[in-house]
């Protein structure tokens, strides 16, 4: 057991002077997520994506289930999609449910190719959840393991984070995997791209231009009693197509006989007074993911282009600061 009594003590002051309305729930969110991460550090709750076979597993960041269904007809490659609860509703609950020791294995065979930076919080850094809230004691018990055991871990995010948008941009995660696809030794590999997450710039970055405020906030203008939830939902399934663009590209660039495209979780717009995306959230809107099963062939249309975007490596509380973890 961790007592962590004095930063909990510290955070629920800072909920009463900022949002005294809410500092009640908060208090008993943190407590049930003590309670939760108890449980689920040691029997974890949902699908494991290692249950399956695949050589190629596609994650789109906070992907919704109903979302990818609206824009279906629009891509080739996806036909039927069925839909899993995920081992997690934030990226670092689903990582560190994901990579366990159970699969370890499995995981010595798979390149991680992430824009996602929660995956050196978790994978190299030990982080565990929760991450976005501190909870009064711990009794977690996790079987993580650290990136060590991967085959590689590729952080993209690291030096392709783009400081007009926010983000890693879709095309930076498809280079790598197409290089990883031809030139690598892993029996699998993991692309994990940031769309459609927040910031929801698909849009914006069509027109090249900068994001709006609606834009770059999303859910959190929505949260705040403010904006409208169509044009914001719009702006998210807009960035949705966005990354499956790219994706439709990296799959005629890369042999693999058996691909699955899902998302660590889901994202909420109001449904059950939640938005975003809470670590621990049972909501299914959250916790159900879709699953899309299909195959890639190489047929050279890409030549991977990889350019680092920054000199300097990129700090990992700003890149996740720009993903809306503030």
């Amino acid at each position: 057991m961790e007592a962590n009594l004095d930063a909990w003590l510290s955070e629920m002051y800072e909920h009463i002077r900022k949002r005294p309305k809410r500092a009640t729930l908060y208090i008993i969110f943190t407590l049930y997520l003590t309670i939760w991460y108890t449980i689920t550090s040691r029997w974890p709750f949902g699908r494991n994506a290692y249950e399956s076979d695949w050589d190629l597993l596609i994650i789109l960041d906070a992907c919704r289930v109903d979302a990818l269904r609206e824009v279906a007809d629009e891509y080739n490659f996806i036909e039927d999609i069925d839909s899993v609860w995920s081992v997690g509703s934030q990226s670092a609950e689903w990582m560190a449910n994901t990579f366990t020791e159970t699969w370890r294995e499995e995981i010595k065979h798979t390149t991680y190719i992430s824009g996602n930076g929660f995956s050196g919080g978790v994978l190299k850094d030990g982080r565990r959840p929760p991450v976005n809230n501190t909870t009064p004691v711990d009794f977690t018990s996790w079987s993580t393991v650290d990136e060590s055991v991967l085959n590689s871990h590729v952080e993209v995010w690291k030096m392709n984070h783009d400081d007009m948008y926010g983000a890693v941009l879709p095309e930076s995660v498809t280079n790598y995997t197409i290089k990883e696809g031809r030139n690598g030794d892993a029996n699998r590999i993991i692309a994990h791209y940031t769309q459609p997450h927040l910031p929801y710039v698909g849009i914006a970055h069509r027109e090249g231009r900068e994001a709006t405020e609606l834009e770059d906030r999303g859910y959190e203008i929505l949260e705040e009693g403010h904006g409208s939830s169509d044009e914001v939902y719009e702006a998210y399934v807009e960035t949705l197509r966005w990354v499956l663009d790219d994706v439709e590209e990296l799959l005629e660039n890369i042999d693999a006989e058996k691909v699955v495209i899902t998302a660590d979780h889901g994202e909420a717009f109001g449904e059950w007074k939640a938005y975003g995306h809470p670590e621990g959230f049972l909501h299914p809107i959250i916790r159900k993911v879709p699953w899309v099963e299909t195959s890639a062939r190489d047929k050279h249309t890409r030549e991977p282009n990889i350019e680092i975007e920054s000199t300097t490596e990129t700090d990992i509380e700003e890149h996740l600061r720009d993903l809306g973890y503030r």
